[in-house]
């Protein structure tokens, strides 16, 4: 029988969303308590604790939690945790609240309520200290600090009934996989060594090569694709899932590589991120995430291997999810193929970088593509969809 990784912390998921009649229920009941507001990024995080990809997360971080993530990485329970969960409310939002009540959690924009919430905690935050311990910096130019500065000045904790999944079950029918169905996937192929690829953007060759590495020690590689709340720029999943799907299809051996998407919000914390990554994919039932050069990295804040090194810093036995580093790739004229600093010892004049950045700006100019850069199918997908706009 195939043996996957077991969830973090927990020997089994701990999805938090409520079915059938039970939700519905909840629901009706929901209707008549007092509602919060969420941020978008509030709103992610009920999604996947709703799903289970935070097992063993029951819902929001009390103090004690929050403040031992932000320091040394540790619920009270000395489990590992890198990135703070948490949810704010104005001062006299906040006051209004008594302990032990129960509230509403809605879409800040629709009004759908998306969940319900046991008040059990409120506590003021200092803002600038879970900047500085979980990015840092507290740069107001780093998005991350943006979103945590943005924050009311009042944290709410305590359990969660999520009630919602949003429009990612329909709207990516195909591509949204909970942390049950992953797994469910991985052992009906027999893999028992998966490893994830975190996306945001369409594959490059830079990309594939890495996927690639990872096909050769693991059983397959699960291309993971952010569908959350995206930067400015960004291309729409979308158009990233039918590019990357013509990748798969003309470069992967059948059987090899699942895509699928999750609705996580990015908050580029760079090497704590990476953490946070390889702690949701074990949820997921991978046995590695494939770490790149500036992983969940954002401008100059971090070194671009800052997020390998953090995997040797952390106390052996924090995660089951290991990470399968990488050095730059890039595509080599002498050697005539993709390699790394590693393994190509040829001059930098000799070695084309690839990066999504370049090119987006290449797509966006109509700037001809080069086959050493983007796969020729993939590109064809992309050109479309920049043709339209």
């Amino acid at each position: 029988m195939t043996e996957l990784v077991p969830p973090h912390g927990s020997k089994t998921l701990k999805p938090l969303l409520l079915t059938g009649d039970e939700r519905q229920r909840e629901l009706a009941r929901a209707a008549e308590l007092k509602s919060i507001p969420l941020t978008t990024r509030e709103i992610s995080d009920v999604f996947m604790l709703g799903m289970g990809a935070y097992t063993p997360l029951e819902g929001f971080m009390g103090e004690k939690d929050w403040r031992g993530v932000c320091e040394d990485m540790k619920l009270e329970s000395g489990l590992f945790w890198p990135i703070p969960v948490t949810l704010s409310a104005a001062d006299e939002v906040a006051g209004a609240i008594e302990i032990g009540e129960e509230i509403a959690l809605c879409d800040g924009e629709s009004g759908e309520i998306l969940a319900t919430m046991k008040v059990s905690e409120k506590y003021s935050i200092d803002k600038v200290f879970e900047c500085n311990s979980v990015y840092k910096t507290d740069d107001e130019k780093h998005p991350g600090v943006q979103k945590v500065l943005a924050q009311e000045n009042v944290n709410l904790g305590g359990p969660v009934k999520a009630l919602s999944e949003g429009e990612y079950p329909q709207k990516y029918a195909s591509l949204y996989l909970t942390p049950e169905q992953s797994r469910a996937e991985f052992i009906k192929k027999g893999w028992a060594r998966a490893a994830a690829f975190q996306t945001r953007n369409p594959m490059h060759r830079s990309h594939e090569y890495l996927a690639k590495i990872a096909v050769e020690v693991t059983d397959g590689v699960f291309i993971h694709q952010v569908l959350g709340a995206l930067k400015p720029g960004d291309i729409p999943a979308e158009v990233r899932t039918a590019a990357i799907q013509a990748m798969i299809d003309n470069y992967f051996v059948p059987g090899t590589v699942i895509q699928a998407g999750y609705p996580i919000e990015m908050r580029y914390a760079g090497p704590r991120e990476a953490l946070f990554h390889a702690l949701i994919r074990q949820n997921f039932g991978c046995s590695h995430l494939i770490v790149g050069r500036d992983h969940a990295g954002v401008g100059d804040y971090y070194g671009p291997f800052d997020a390998h090194k953090i995997f040797d810093e952390i106390p052996q036995g924090s995660l089951q999810t290991q990470a399968l580093k990488i050095d730059i790739t890039f595509f080599c004229k002498k050697c005539d193929g993709m390699a790394t600093a590693k393994t190509c010892p040829h001059d930098k004049k000799d070695q084309i970088s690839i990066s999504g950045t370049e090119q987006r700006e290449m797509l966006s100019t109509g700037a001809e593509i080069p086959k050493e850069f983007s796969r020729p199918e993939v590109v064809a997908v992309l050109r479309e969809y920049y043709n339209s706009r």
